[in-house]
């Protein structure tokens, strides 16, 4: 079973960006706002990129507009802010829904396969991350408030 890694998504600069490309690498799939309280986490999530990338992590940000407005600029804004602020090199993509009817596909999986707290499917703010194992399956879902640096262990144990 190929897992996320049978979806593509549009990347930050409008190109489709099939996920099999990264199939055998871990992956950090997130939902990024630039005007959140957690987008901070945007420096931690680069660190990790920095850290485990040649180990074969992958962090991949989704910008998402459905909590709070939180995310009101185009593709070419966030993608200059994060350079700006963060210095962010990871792979970034187009904004997506991650609720709802729109929802883009991945994320329904994602929601599927590793529902949150009390069984709940749906994304309850920015900055939900998933950690997908190299045979692109779900391993762990955390909340915003978990912290990149806090999901060091169980990325070292994905890498093997």
């Amino acid at each position: 079973m190929r897992g996320v890694f049978e979806y593509s998504a549009t990347d930050i600069h409008g190109r489709e960006q099939p996920l099999a490309e990264w199939a055998g690498s871990v992956l950090l799939i997130v939902n990024v706002a630039s005007r959140c309280g957690f987008t901070p986490q945007y420096g931690g999530l680069e660190l990790l990129w920095q850290q485990y990338r040649d180990r074969g992590l992958v962090v991949m940000g989704f910008p998402c507009n459905q909590f709070g407005q939180q995310e009101p600029g185009d593709e070419a804004q966030i993608h200059e802010f994060c350079g700006l602020n963060y210095a962010v090199t990871f792979p970034m993509f187009s904004k997506v829904q991650v609720n709802g009817a729109d929802a883009h596909p991945l994320w329904k999986r994602l929601q599927h396969d590793k529902p949150g707290l009390f069984g709940s499917e749906r994304i309850k703010w920015n900055f939900t991350k998933f950690l997908i194992g190299r045979n692109g399956q779900v391993v762990k879902r955390y909340g915003p408030r978990h912290t990149p640096s806090s999901l060091a262990g169980d990325i070292e144990r994905a890498l093997g």
